[in-house]
């Protein structure tokens, strides 16, 4: 296994110079099982980097770019009527795949965003009166432009919650940006080549079901839900975290400790998926989502989160 995920670390650190920590919580994420939301700034990569994990991961993958004029059908499907035999027919709409790109999700009013809500939490969709399930592993993987929201919509906090993670990136040293740019000057070749895939959808599955099954002590679920607590009361932020959101950090938690080669979930593996599970689930007090700068208000509660690491006790 960790043979393995070395590889796609590799591929993905490879393909987006300076992001490592970006890459790591990306892939953590996926082998825990849950869905994410990657932010920053318009070009530092995050079309990029899910673009490689795909072609890292031998499923299905589709693209779609969120735009106003988009309607439900664009993303689930939609029945057509075959005139010539008499019946309807079920066009498939991409969210059947195993890997989802959700470009710019935070360019398309809510309605639409709330079309992915069935999809992430049950693994479903439902039309027309049927139910049809999608894949067994299927992911969405999100990305929003956190500087600049002018013509967004704010994600709306039932659709944030479904996101087992949210990954922040940001611009790298400037060593790391004259990299990327020799990078382009001298080998355009390697950019458009496609390099094969590292990793099955079965051998992807089969590391989830075994990260699911590390061990994890009653000490560190009193811990993780103390967290949760702390981060509910503390005066300084709006949001509750959920049931969901406790299992998130939980489930991070076992892929991190199992990506550190840990037998089980110790108390630092919680530490370091803490931002990443919880950041996106609450904003500053007396702030509304969508309002003012979203990177500065990521800031200001990724600073809050991060003071819980220490002050919250472990027992």
């Amino acid at each position: 296994m960790i043979a393995l995920v070395e590889k796609l670390q590799s591929r993905l650190n490879s393909a987006v110079l300076g992001a490592e920590e970006a890459v790591f919580e990306l892939i953590a994420s996926m082998l825990a099982g849950g869905h994410v939301l990657i932010e920053g700034a318009p070009g530092i990569g995050k079309t990029t980097l899910v673009k490689t994990l795909a072609e890292a991961v031998s499923g299905d993958f589709k693209r779609v770019q969120f735009t106003p004029d988009l309607v439900p059908s664009d993303l689930v499907g939609y029945s057509i009527y075959r005139q010539n035999e008499g019946k309807f027919e079920f066009a498939e709409g991409p969210v059947f795949t195993n890997l989802l790109l959700a470009d710019e999700v935070n360019r398309t009013s809510p309605r639409i965003q709330s079309a992915l809500l069935e999809c992430m939490n049950e693994g479903q969709v439902s039309i027309d009166g049927t139910t049809r399930q999608l894949p067994r592993m299927f992911h969405v993987i999100a990305t929003q432009n956190n500087r600049y929201t002018s013509g967004t919509f704010p994600l709306p906090e039932p659709q944030l919650d479904r996101f087992l993670a949210s990954v922040e990136m940001s611009l790298p040293q400037a060593s790391t940006r004259s990299d990327i740019l020799k990078f382009h000057a001298n080998d355009p070749a390697k950019q458009n080549g496609t390099e094969p895939a590292v990793a099955s959808v079965e051998e992807v599955v089969e590391i989830q079901e075994k990260i699911r099954d590390l061990p994890v002590a009653d000490e560190i679920c009193d811990y993780i839900i103390r967290i949760c607590d702390a981060v509910r009361r503390h005066p300084d932020l709006d949001g509750e975290i959920s049931n969901r959101g406790g299992i998130a950090l939980m489930r991070l938690s076992q892929s991190i400790a199992a990506l550190q080669k840990h037998d089980a979930v110790f108390p630092e593996d919680v530490k370091r998926a803490i931002v990443p599970a919880l950041a996106h689930r609450v904003c500053p007090a007396g702030e509304e989502p969508g309002i003012g700068d979203a990177a500065l208000r990521r800031g200001r509660v990724v600073e809050i989160v991060r003071s819980l690491q220490d002050s919250v006790p472990v027992e």
